[in-house]
């Protein structure tokens, strides 16, 4: 209720700023300890029967924050506060870099939407690894899975990228309980030719080989975009098999505009960049769908995309995704979602 009365003030200003204004008022109030029980107390629902054990690890519930929300690693415990089991940081670059001009983030109300093209925004490897490792040491929200989504910077060109990848794996390792590779982003140039079958497959098996190195490895899930043809699917799915991957994040944002509410001119006004939401999630479930019925039952699927309610969360829960995740949909539903979405299970 009282989202719905800041919402249009919000929506008022410019997305990145909204976004800003929200973290930081966030962080603000879970410094206070009786603000940070009430937000709890508000939004996170501990029963011991919405636990799962996924890739060896137990999450507290299914529902967790999709990267690009907290790229830094800095509103984590703030964002716990809302109820999410997991919370995946990134995407994270060896190098800070500034991301692509503004505006670069975009609302489309009437579609329940957002257009993205941030770039990889990010502080870099170095500042992310440091601030895990401090809340590590010193006040991790108990239970609360963290993974590390990773990519590479831009001046890097595509024929070096497996050593932006593994360098972010080994400095993030000790700090984060899975990986994600980042190679389905459109807002990299060039960075989606890396989800062809002989790059991909490269990639993802020098960074199985560096985890079965370490005295316990650790899951790493691939992240793909919704635009991926059938055959460019049925690689994928061999590629995880053959490397013996954890699983996949399904899905990243698509380039398409099919069957948006919003004005042509709307559209061209705002330019490229990967959109989100409500307009994503067939698409999602398709694809969700159709990768567990290639996988079958061992590897791990979590669903993302269009989950802006209980029902599009058990849609994706019932096309075979083991675990959830959300980010624009909160945008537009607000941070009850997740408490909505865990009463519906």
């Amino acid at each position: 209720m009282l989202y719905q009365i800041i919402k249009p003030l919000l929506f008022a200003l410019s997305a990145e700023r909204a976004h800003k204004i929200t973290v930081f008022f966030l962080d603000v109030a879970v410094s206070i300890p009786p603000l940070r029980w009430l937000l709890q107390s508000m939004f996170c629902d501990k029963r011991k029967s919405l636990e799962r054990k996924v890739m060896g690890l137990t999450f507290p519930n299914p529902v967790g924050l999709a990267a690009g929300f907290d790229k830094d690693g800095e509103h984590v415990v703030g964002v716990a506060s809302l109820g999410f089991g997991f919370i995946e940081v990134g995407t994270v670059t060896p190098k800070p870099q500034d991301g692509n001009p503004k505006p670069r983030l975009f609302r489309l109300p009437a579609d329940k939407a957002l257009i993205n093209r941030m770039g990889f925004n990010n502080k870099g490897l170095d500042a992310l690894a440091l601030r895990l490792k401090n809340l590590r040491e010193k006040g991790m929200p108990k239970g609360l899975i963290i993974g590390g989504n990773i990519g590479k910077n831009k001046v890097t060109p595509n024929e070096e990228a497996e050593q932006d990848y593994l360098h972010c794996f080994e400095i993030l390792f000790p700090y984060v309980d899975y990986f994600v590779v980042n190679v389905s982003s459109p807002n990299t140039p060039g960075l989606r030719d890396l989800q062809e079958k002989e790059p991909l497959t490269r990639l993802l098996n020098l960074l199985q080989g560096k985890n079965r190195e370490k005295d316990v490895s650790k899951p790493i899930l691939l992240k793909i975009a919704p635009d991926l043809t059938d055959s460019q699917l049925n690689d994928i799915a061999d590629i995880i098999r053959d490397s013996k991957l954890a699983g996949v994040i399904a899905t990243n944002t698509t380039i398409s505009r099919d069957k948006l509410v919003a004005p042509e001119e709307t559209l061209t006004n705002i330019g490229a960049g990967g959109l989100s939401g409500a307009p994503l999630k067939s698409r999602a479930t398709e694809v969700i769908s159709y990768l567990r019925q290639k996988l079958g039952s061992d590897a791990t699927i979590i669903g993302v995309g269009g989950i802006d309610s209980p029902e599009s969360a058990q849609e994706k829960l019932a096309a075979g995704a083991d675990l959830v995740q959300v980010y624009s949909g909160m945008v537009y539903a607000g941070p009850g979602l997740v408490r909505g979405i865990l009463r519906g299970m």
